[in-house]
């Protein structure tokens, strides 16, 4: 097996590297010094300087080429105004490291922090620790001087490390300084809590990232983002994301992809698809690649997403449309990395990171619960799959999270039509109203649509209480209409308490209150809703008042009948 290549990355010692003549040879000067231990053999050296330092620079590198001639130089020009200002020299060094094209599969990284000042070797410690330089820590420090008497190399005449020719009576004569030591330092943070503290700021960045800077204040959905991305920054196993259509699972599943992809944790590409477009031979080669000739038109070789996805991730959304050879071939590939392509008798392998979304119930469509024919799922790959798994919320049950949301609406529609887009308070309070009550079926698509209609339609950029207006008409107009009598699997008890109060409801309160609300929603009047409800009744009391027992029914929930059929046909 071929060795790695092996890359330091370091600063010029514009004190420690310095030297002229013959007598800097008689200076321990670590950049140098690197590049002469027997044991360490460094293939390329990044040598980061600014341009003040470049004639010490082009001594440094004449003296590695003498020591090392093996050792590649590469030189960068990076400028500190102010070498003590931690935020300036900490975003120069940044700006390099995301520059820099790192390719881990191929090449080992250290990073030299003995030269360079304080703040600089402190910066470089915290980009490594962040894998932002996915890369080891390299300590250097100078040894004892050696006797020049000591035994050296006699291939031509001279110690290949030295850097000196033995026939140099200067040399002879003077005591020499060896490479010194090194140590190389691989940071565990797990035995570092005081010191993994520091990073929270960068862990709060990440979960930010995944939640595309919106500042969201549903406490369970923040608790979620956050364990996603503990998850996906420490792991590479699947990752099942289930939801209700539109609840953004497709985003997430991208934004896990850039996240691991900026800490340098895969090289790859991000592969999608949706499965319930794939059929037959077609879901196959999809996903698997082909041979030419493999089926009618398969007139080339084609890849296949696995492949596409190799030290990546592969996105695979509606997992459960899958059919059952298709999960058979991606169980074998999940767990051995190997799979055949349609008609070839040779394996081909991919390490990918899987992502799964769904928004059924893969554990009721198992082999084991007895699923209908044409809807099984393996249970095999649901155990698989089903190790790291997150369901996201609907929208209506996020109410708290609409602001949010609508303003980062607004800022893409701005983008999106080259227009400033703005909503005067009229119009934001009555639209906020409408939207924490509506359920949204279609969720963040439905969302994102509403936001862009009225964004279209705006004159000047500014939406007005009329747009939101006929824009809730519109919304409702579109709406199902709701079955003639039964309770609608709590809708409109969401509707008027607001999804996260009728989640807290008992069952029994939940089901009985929603079977009124039906009611009140196509009567008139309190009075016959009143009479429709305590039909039977009626006929054994000698005195009624439907309408008064009904209002303090609602009463008991906080509910006035005409703000209820205000906010039903709102």
């Amino acid at each position: 097996m071929a060795r790695r290549k092996l890359v330091v990355l370091g600063l010029l010692g514009t004190t420690l590297d310095a030297g002229h003549g013959n007598k800097r040879w008689e200076r321990w000067r670590p950049t140098v010094a690197l590049t002469q231990h027997e044991d360490l053999l460094v293939d390329r050296l990044e040598l980061l300087h600014g341009k003040d330092s470049a004639a010490l620079a082009d001594t440094v590198v004449a003296d590695i080429g003498r020591v090392s001639p093996e050792t590649a130089v590469v030189r960068h020009a990076v400028e500190f105004k102010d070498p003590w200002d931690f935020e300036h020299v900490y975003g120069r060094l940044h700006d390099f490291a995301r520059a820099y094209p790192f390719n881990p599969d191929k090449e080992d990284y250290l990073v030299h922090i003995t030269t360079g000042t304080h703040v600089a070797q402190i910066c470089l410690f915290l980009l490594t620790e962040s894998r932002y330089l996915p890369a080891r820590l390299l300590q250097t420090s100078p040894a004892h001087r050696r006797d020049p008497n000591e035994p050296r190399s006699a291939r031509d005449g001279r110690d290949p490390r030295d850097g000196r020719d033995a026939r140099d009576t200067n040399a002879k004569s003077s005591a020499r300084l060896g490479p010194g030591t090194y140590a190389i330092i691989d940071l565990d943070l797990s035995k570092y809590d005081r010191l993994a503290s520091r990073f929270q700021k960068e862990k709060d960045l990440g979960q930010s990232f995944l939640k595309s800077g919106i500042d969201t204040k549903n406490a369970a959905f923040n608790e979620l983002i956050e364990r996603i991305e503990r998850v996906a920054v420490a792991s590479r196993a699947p990752i099942l994301l289930t939801g209700p259509t539109g609840a953004g699972k497709s985003k997430l599943a991208r934004r896990i992809f850039e996240l691991k992809k900026a800490r340098r944790q895969i090289t790859g590409e991000f592969a999608e698809v949706n499965c319930a477009t794939l059929r037959g031979d077609a879901a196959m080669s999809t996903l698997f690649g082909h041979t030419k000739g493999a089926f009618t038109g398969a007139v080339a070789d084609r890849p296949g997403l696995l492949r596409k996805a190799h030290r990546g991730v592969l996105f695979l959304d509606e997992i459960g449309e899958l059919g059952s050879d298709e999960q058979a071939m991606l169980l074998r590939a999940i767990e051995e990395k190997v799979f055949y392509p349609l008609g070839s008798d040779r394996e081909t392998s991919s390490d990918f990171q899987l992502i799964a979304g769904t928004n059924r119930n893969l554990l009721a469509r198992s082999d084991t619960a007895r699923a209908p024919t044409g809807y099984e799922f393996r249970d095999d790959l649901f155990a698989r799959i089903n190790l790291w798994t997150f369901r996201l919320p609907a929208l209506h049950e996020r109410s708290e999270d609409i602001p949010p949301n609508l303003d980062f609406e607004l800022e893409k529609a701005s983008r999106d039509l080259g227009v400033n887009i703005t909503m005067n308070r009229e119009a934001t309070e009555r639209f906020l109203r409408f939207a924490s009550k509506w359920t949204w079926p279609g969720n963040f698509r439905d969302f994102n649509a509403s936001v862009t209609r009225m964004a279209t339609l705006s004159d000047g950029g500014r939406i007005t209480e009329d747009i939101v207006a006929a824009e809730i008409e519109h919304l409702r107009a579109r709406a199902q209409p709701p079955p003639p009598s039964g309770p609608r699997a709590g809708e409109l008890t969401a509707r008027i308490l607001g999804a996260e109060r009728a989640a807290r409801l008992d069952r029994f309160d939940r089901v009985q209150l929603e079977d009124v609300l039906s009611v009140c929603e196509r009567a008139r009047s309190l009075s016959d809703a009143g009479r429709e409800l305590f039909a039977n009744s009626r006929t054994e009391r000698t005195s009624v008042n439907d309408s008064d027992r009904l209002r303090k029914y609602l009463a008991r929930f906080a509910i006035d009948f005409a703000s209820l059929k205000d906010d039903i046909h709102r």
